[in-house]
């Protein structure tokens, strides 16, 4: 089989695929309209997220049986054709959940304890003291929406703290001894913190929104290390105003490009705006799945999931 890879990923990918027998070609820069004009050739794409992979550009791989996206979800990709079309996909969300998931604490203990505010503070000279007085999160208890990879993940983090940990998914039967699965009218009524691990998908896309936080009983903390394009970011900007929200931690806002490599397009938005100069809003650029470790598990896993589609075909 021939493979093009659209994305620089773990050297360990191209080893490995290369041992098994695939031939693989390599093509970071060109436009989609030339890999699309040469797509035919190929029997399987790896992709991160360079470029939507859509209707004309599934017509155009005639021979494709297999894409691989070495990150955890798939919105890149015109799924629904992809399967008509017989195209077998793959993606990698166990390869970069523990990841996910200690960053997701990471934010959550920094914003508790205010060390960004802080260690500015302190840079500047300033050594406020009472003024950085955090809270504990022992007592506390965890929301967590879409407890699937990721949630289970963040879960399994909290495991050394005294915490109530509920999570909320639109399947069945998905709590474990980690997390207690609850109706989202439950889940409203009693968290404290609410996390977000949902997939980006036509029931997510502007899930956050006024009145969703709004319906919760507490005021509550937010994290979304998921997809930008689930929360509607001027509204959580009106809920920090007001402490409906008493603070963020966000590795993706809805602003960025469809490959998560750039934010600002064309001018920064009133909300943005907000968010960067709020003292209990803590940001990072959609790297909580982004460590050392994490690249080569996602190449890993992509590698192991072809191997098995191979042999289940031969």
């Amino acid at each position: 089989m021939k493979v093009l890879h659209l994305d620089a990923n773990h050297e360990l990918l191209l080893n490995q695929l290369d041992a098994l027998g695939f031939v693989n070609s390599e093509d970071y820069a060109s436009s989609k309209q030339v890999i699309e004009s040469k797509i035919h050739e190929y029997d399987g794409v790896i992709i991160r997220s360079r470029f939507t992979i859509d209707k004309p550009f599934l017509d155009a791989a005639k021979n494709l049986k297999f894409i691989g996206r070495v990150g955890a979800g798939l919105e890149n990709i015109d799924c629904d054709y992809a399967k008509d079309k017989g195209v077998y996909l793959i993606s990698a969300p166990e390869g970069n959940r523990n990841a996910v998931g200690e960053h997701t604490l990471g934010m959550l203990l920094s914003l508790f304890n205010k060390l960004n505010k802080a260690d500015a503070e302190v840079r500047k000279g300033q050594w406020l003291r009472e003024d950085n007085r955090g809270i504990e999160l022992d007592g506390k208890t965890v929301g967590i929406i879409g407890y699937g990879n990721m949630g289970k993940a963040f879960a399994k983090k909290l495991r050394g703290f005294d915490v109530k940990i509920l999570c909320y998914d639109i399947k069945d039967n998905v709590g474990d001894n980690n997390a207690k699965q609850v109706s989202l009218s439950e889940f409203q009524k009693r968290v404290d913190i609410v996390s977000l691990h949902t997939p980006q998908t036509a029931l997510t896309l502007n899930m956050v929104n006024s009145e969703f936080i709004n319906a919760f009983s507490k005021p509550f903390w937010f994290l979304n290390t998921a997809r930008g394009k689930s929360v509607v970011t001027k509204d959580l900007v009106t809920a920090l105003a007001s402490a409906k929200i008493l603070g963020a931690g966000l590795d993706v806002l809805e602003y960025e490009k469809a490959s998560f490599e750039n934010l600002f397009t064309n001018e920064m938005p009133k909300a943005l705006q907000y968010l960067i100069k709020a003292e209990n809003v803590l940001l990072s650029p959609h790297v909580a799945g982004w460590t050392l470790e994490s690249k080569e598990k996602l190449a890993q896993t992509i590698v192991d999931k072809i191997k098995a589609f191979v042999i289940a075909r031969s």
